[in-house]
């Protein structure tokens, strides 16, 4: 989906097709300095496996933008990115940390540098940069050693932002669950064995009075590659949170073939894979993690979240 839409009307209508052209549109996985298709390519595991040192041709490496483009909102920023090679490929060994500025339209940086860790998850390492930024507009991300332009993100007015955002409620929904697939014919795709988070309804988890961890992704068809990562670095967190957090899982198609949308989708205005909404007691949304996160991120975010 390439247009912006109102909470009034969430995704209708959407098919497969107008789902990856959302997550295309989102700059989940947009190069600085390479094609979008090359850097999809990359996700999907071509070229993966590089030894190239981020320090090596050009400006020294171009930026992967991990995060979707269209749902960040006045607050606290997340931006998760991965370093990649002028020919597209993912840089696998890339620095422990690195520093960039956040900049504004006008290229005057905005507070001071900031920096993050690296990240390894599977197709590639990442860092998620975090920052505070008041007002929506356009800014740019300038990691140092990396394209001199950064890459860009725009923060939307919230009004304009269809996924809900930290503050809000998470709005129930009766999920399928292992009593009540609702005719789904793949309750959880993840393989061999299906994920452990389908015995309640979202709805029922957000009625027992204690913090939910909601999962929206599709470890079989996930076109940017994370989604298993993110599923299976859940399902290694809940052994820690089990006692705090009801953990729902919802998959993004209905059917065996990965083609029709699920209502799920619909039901949180996604147009982008995978995304985490962790709710506190009360079912306020108190973080949402979105395209990428491994089990040490993800286990940060949870504790403060507790």
């Amino acid at each position: 989906m390439t247009d912006l839409h109102l909470r009034p009307q969430l995704m209708g209508g959407l098919n497969r097709r107008r789902f990856l052209a959302g997550l295309a549109a989102s700059g989940a996985l947009a190069a600085c300095g390479g094609s979008d298709s090359d850097a999809e390519s990359s996700a999907d595991g071509a070229g993966g496996n590089t030894d190239a040192d981020p320090g090596v041709a050009g400006n020294g490496f171009t930026l992967v933008q991990r995060f979707p483009n269209n749902v960040q909102i006045p607050g606290e920023i997340r931006m998760p990115i991965t370093l990649s090679t002028g020919a597209a490929e993912f840089i696998q060994n890339g620095p422990a940390t690195l520093t960039a500025r956040v900049l504004d339209i006008d290229g005057n940086q905005l507070g001071d540098a900031i920096s993050a860790v690296r990240r390894d998850v599977a197709p590639a390492p990442y860092y998620d940069f975090r920052t505070t930024i008041d007002a929506p507009g356009f800014f740019a991300l300038a990691v140092a050693g990396g394209p001199d332009d950064g890459a860009a993100f725009q923060v939307m007015d919230p009004r304009a932002v269809a996924v809900p955002t930290p503050g809000e409620m998470l709005p129930g929904f009766d999920t399928p669950t292992v009593g009540d697939p609702q005719g789904f014919e793949v309750l959880c795709s993840r393989a061999p064995e299906p994920c452990p988070f389908h015995d309640v309804t979202l709805t029922e988890a957000l009625a027992a009075g204690r913090p939910v961890a909601y999962y929206v992704g599709t470890p079989a068809f996930c076109s940017t590659g994370s989604c298993a990562p993110a599923l299976e670095a859940l399902i290694g967190a809940q052994e820690r949170f089990a006692d705090t957090f009801t953990f729902v899982h919802a998959e993004v198609f209905s059917d065996a073939a990965g083609t029709a949308i699920a209502p799920a989708v619909a039901a949180v205005g996604m147009t982008y894979e995978p995304a985490l909404f962790i709710t506190d007691a009360t079912g306020t949304i108190v973080e949402r993690l979105d395209a990428v996160w491994d089990q040490t991120e993800l286990e940060e975010r949870l504790a403060l979240s507790a």
